[in-house]
């Protein structure tokens, strides 16, 4: 059953994203679908590893909507630094801690550094990450701290 969904979800997926629906196109995504399915059948026979998604959807929802105007505070704070003559850089790598609870939650974290400009995750240690950020300032730490919290907020760690 999911083998059959993961065809229907990745053959939609295609038909959308392309808006070509020619018998040669479709066709080539019908054999991209079958041979993506085909190696994650193949993936789960190795190691058969699968994530729960133990996420509160309101709360989720609320979290991507707040770091979607986080990316577009940061994009235009890079491109004032980028078009800035003087270009005030100070780059400087710093850990921050993560208290997510889930596997899930951490990428997500990690995720949203990196999605965030000016800013990436390099490193995963236990308990924290260590960020790159490109125009570094003691605020970082206070913004990454607030991200933490939030993504901490999306877990639904009520059954385990």
């Amino acid at each position: 059953m999911r083998t059959i969904g993961a065809v229907v979800a990745f053959l939609g997926l295609w038909l959308l994203l392309s808006g070509i629906y020619s018998a040669l196109i479709v066709g080539f995504g019908v054999c991209s679908v079958l041979i993506v399915v085909f190696v994650l059948n193949r993936m789960d026979a190795v190691d058969d590893d699968q994530i729960e998604l133990r996420l509160k959807p309101i709360e989720f929802v609320q979290y991507i909507g707040w770091l979607f105007v986080e990316i577009a505070k940061a994009n235009w704070a890079v491109t004032k630094i980028i078009l800035s003559p003087e270009m005030p850089i100070r780059q400087h790598f710093f850990p921050v801690g993560c208290s997510q609870q889930t596997d899930l939650g951490q990428v997500i974290f990690a995720n949203s550094i990196t999605l965030t400009p000016g800013t990436i995750s390099v490193e995963t240690e236990s308990g924290s990450f260590l960020v790159h950020a490109v125009a570094y300032s003691d605020a970082d730490i206070e913004a990454l701290a607030d991200m933490d919290r939030r993504v901490s907020a999306t877990e639904d760690v009520s059954f385990a």
